[in-house]
């Protein structure tokens, strides 16, 4: 900032807007120093800042629950989910006395036993001279039985234990087994799951109404990389790549697909995003709509000369090869029925704005929560817009239960006098411009009252890969890391279905006598149609 020559001059007033401009230069320069010391502190692994406490506005905006008339509904008791076994206890009852039968009293318990079974598996030679040796039971993975496996898988994805102490507990108990055999147990042989992970996220983007997504930070192979959840009340899925960029969330959206196509849905997308007009004259004019990888999709770019903008001291706004790109998964990720007609929730992030997108209402109302003010009437302007924000939140929870025509239009312009306003506070008016120009994805809600006002959903799923990012660092193999993410997404799809994960791995490893779970993407089909 320059300042006048000579500060005496100024008159109380204008001293007063340079204290406020320069108070908040400084407050600027502190969110800058303090992000450049939360990324020290991450490359250094120390202990990062607390981070600021969510404004409340969900929480605060619940819809009162009607008061029942009669007596308050008591929880319960707990009852378990396996066979109850009845036991008598006698006692030594004096002479005289009368029997007036039992009083019941349940006790659980936890039995922890080791078996090791030595099968003496018969052989036999055939006319022809082949041996012929008795098969081992189902689910027997090397030395290992399905029980033990199953224990592990438990302990290690859904109970977040590591592999030193869950290798610790096993031999605690009597096992020998070592610290290799554990891993081998958690990622060797496991392609059945990572399979039905896939097709989980497969059946989940192509009958569902609404995904949202959110990622965090992961680590692989001693490298900083991205975990990206896509999930919605039915189903989760992860998938941790090296780069957040809008190329990477398109590819994991194609669940496992890599071809590229180029379709009305591709070029639509092209033009959605500014590629110039010749450029997609001659895609078209080409002819050829499908390549079945990424080696094939870059030769028919190069053969177009359809190169990237590069080099020395070139500021590149625009690059036709990457919009492209992104358009031919955009036509994949339609081609193959995802996402039709389906809306992405997320936060502000740019990576996730493909398709119908919707924006998170706690994400944009918590830019005027942390906004710092230093005078009262400043205080007073951004308390007063919290307040307006906090009662359209309210009303458009409302609008869900009950979607009309005229409380639509009303609410469409409510939100233009509120985030039209200008109240002299600058910061502020500028934050309110820019939630005006979200407006569309705000207000997706009103044409598809079925999608949530907020992403919490995602982040309580993303919830469990940090606390494995924190418990266990990172993944060295790709196995490992397809397992960990495949794994965290099963157990969080289980307990949208109401099945207990220790059920569902007993089902996949044949155990005996465990009940059949069904195929998950089955069940996200089924919950996916019409009543």
């Amino acid at each position: 900032m320059t300042l006048p020559p000579d500060l005496d001059k100024l008159s109380a007033a204008a001293l007063q807007e340079v204290v406020i401009q320069l108070l908040g230069e400084v407050a600027d320069l502190k969110r800058t120093n303090a992000e450049l010391r939360a990324e020290i502190a991450r490359l250094k692994g120390l202990k990062g800042p607390p981070t600021l406490k969510p404004s409340g506005m969900d929480t605060a905006t619940e819809l009162a629950r009607p008061v029942s008339a009669g007596p308050r509904q008591r929880r319960g008791k707990v009852r378990p989910r396996v066979s109850i076994e009845d036991r008598v206890l006698p006692v030594a009852a004096p002479d005289g006395s009368r029997f007036k039968g039992y009083e019941p009293y349940l006790v659980q318990d936890l039995v922890l036993s080791v078996q090791a079974v030595r099968y003496r598996r018969e052989r036999w030679q055939t006319p022809d001279g082949q041996t012929l040796t008795a098969p081992l039971p189902d689910g027997t993975q090397g030395h290992f039985g399905p029980n033990l496996r199953r224990f592990v898988l438990m302990q290690y994805h859904q109970g977040q234990s590591t592999l030193p102490r869950l290798v610790a507990l096993l031999q605690s108990l009597g096992l020998a087994i070592s610290k290799r055999e554990a891993q081998r147990l958690l990622t060797e042989g496991q392609e059945g799951f990572v399979d039905e992970a896939r097709e989980v996220l497969r059946a989940g983007l192509a009958h569902s109404s609404w995904v949202s997504a959110d990622d965090t930070s992961a680590r692989h192979r001693a490298k900083n990389g991205f975990c990206t959840q896509i999930g919605n009340d039915r189903f989760t899925w992860f998938g941790t790549r090296s780069a957040k960029s809008r190329l990477n969330f398109l590819d994991l959206l194609r669940a496992g697909h890599t071809d590229y196509v180029l379709n009305e849905a591709a070029f639509g997308y092209m033009r959605s995003r500014g590629l110039a007009g010749p450029v997609i004259a001659r895609l078209i004019a080409a002819g050829v709509t499908h390549f079945a990888d990424a080696a094939a999709w870059q030769a028919h770019l190069d053969r177009l000369g359809i190169a990237a903008r590069s080099g020395a001291g070139l500021a590149v706004i625009q690059d036709p090869v990457t919009i492209a790109t992104e358009g031919a998964q955009w036509g994949s990720i339609q081609a193959h029925g995802f996402l039709r007609d389906a809306v992405v929730l997320s936060d502000d992030a740019g990576q996730f704005t493909v398709g119908r997108h919707a924006l998170c209402w706690v994400h944009a109302e918590r830019l005027v929560h942390k906004l710092e003010a230093f005078t009262d009437w400043q205080w007073a302007a951004q308390a007063r817009m919290r307040k307006l924000i906090w009662d359209f939140y309210a009303d458009l929870k409302l609008y869900r239960l009950n979607p009309s025509q005229s409380r639509r239009l009303a609410l469409r312009a409510r939100f233009d006098r509120i985030f039209r306003r200008r109240t002299g506070f600058v910061t502020l008016d500028r934050l309110l411009a820019r939630l005006h120009a979200n407006k569309a994805e705000l207000l997706r809600v009103l044409e598809r009252p079925e999608i949530p006002l907020h992403t919490n959903g995602s982040e309580n799923d993303i919830r469990c890969q940090v606390i494995h990012r924190k418990v266990s660092a990172g993944t060295r193999s790709e196995a490992g890391r397809d397992c960990r993410d495949a794994f965290l997404g099963l157990a969080k799809t289980c307990a949208k279905h109401a099945i207990a994960f220790w059920d569902y791995l007993g089902s996949r490893l044949n155990v005996a006598e465990q009940a059949l779970i069904p195929y998950l993407p089955d069940l996200i089909r089924c919950r996916g149609q019409p009543v």
